[in-house]
């Protein structure tokens, strides 16, 4: 038998997928469950720390974090709503009043009564920055408010949140958180602030005690002496 020559069999290629280009990287990493949906965006919106008020430029951005936080009130995203609010209490000491007038038009007055109770953690002299800025825009109730929730904090954290607002010469600092402390707090809790340096702070407690009455001094007198403290 005559055998035929098999013809050659071209094998094509086998084919290269084509991948698409990569995304462009935008700078803005998206994390986390509330980033699931493509369209969705970051609601948070970030407040700088510290820093003077810019009129206008404070307005503007206040402005938009009121909105931000309304928009996670609204989507029932409790957590990120107070993860905002504690982030606001970095906010520069003048923003407090605008916060304060914004979230109230906004319907969330409660927001800024937690605003005010989590402020109430931040140090003492930008704590006193916050109350003065409250009080000169005629907000004097926050501002005594969020002095009151300041000083709730141990009596001996209290002393030495003084001492180091002594240490830089911050003397008006020092008269209003210690006036607010004895108001609110009683002898016995005044009396124990000053075991940090009872030298320096006794006489400063028994100042401010002397401005509320001389009842107040004479009480927080006793309570020194009954700590072993002289007075």
């Amino acid at each position: 038998m005559d055998e035929e020559e098999a013809a050659p069999v071209a094998v094509p290629p086998a084919a290269v997928p084509t991948l698409p280009d990569p995304a462009p990287v935008t700078g803005r990493t998206r994390r986390g469950a509330r980033f699931a949906g493509a369209a969705e965006e970051a609601a948070v919106q970030h407040v700088e720390p510290r820093g003077e008020a810019g009129g206008a430029t404070d307005r503007t951005e206040v402005a938009r974090t009121v909105e931000a936080l309304a928009r996670l009130r609204a989507e029932g995203r409790s957590g990120e709503a107070h993860a905002l609010l504690v982030e606001l209490t970095s906010s520069a000491p003048a923003r407090f009043p605008l916060l304060a007038g914004e979230l109230e038009r906004a319907g969330l007055g409660a927001d800024w009564q937690t605003l005010l109770w989590e402020a109430a953690s931040l140090p003492a002299g930008r704590l006193v920055a916050a109350a003065d800025a409250l009080g000169a825009a005629g907000r004097v109730g926050d501002g005594q408010q969020i002095l009151r929730q300041g000083v709730a904090r141990p009596p001996i954290e209290v002393g030495e949140a003084v001492l180091s607002l002594v240490a830089e010469g911050r003397r008006r600092e020092v008269r209003a958180l210690l006036d607010a402390y004895v108001r609110a707090r009683t002898p016995e809790e005044a009396a124990r602030s000053a075991e940090p340096d009872p030298g320096r702070l006794v006489p400063l407690l028994l100042e401010a005690a002397q401005g509320v009455s001389d009842e107040r001094r004479w009480d927080l007198v006793h309570a020194l002496r009954v700590a072993g403290f002289p007075a």
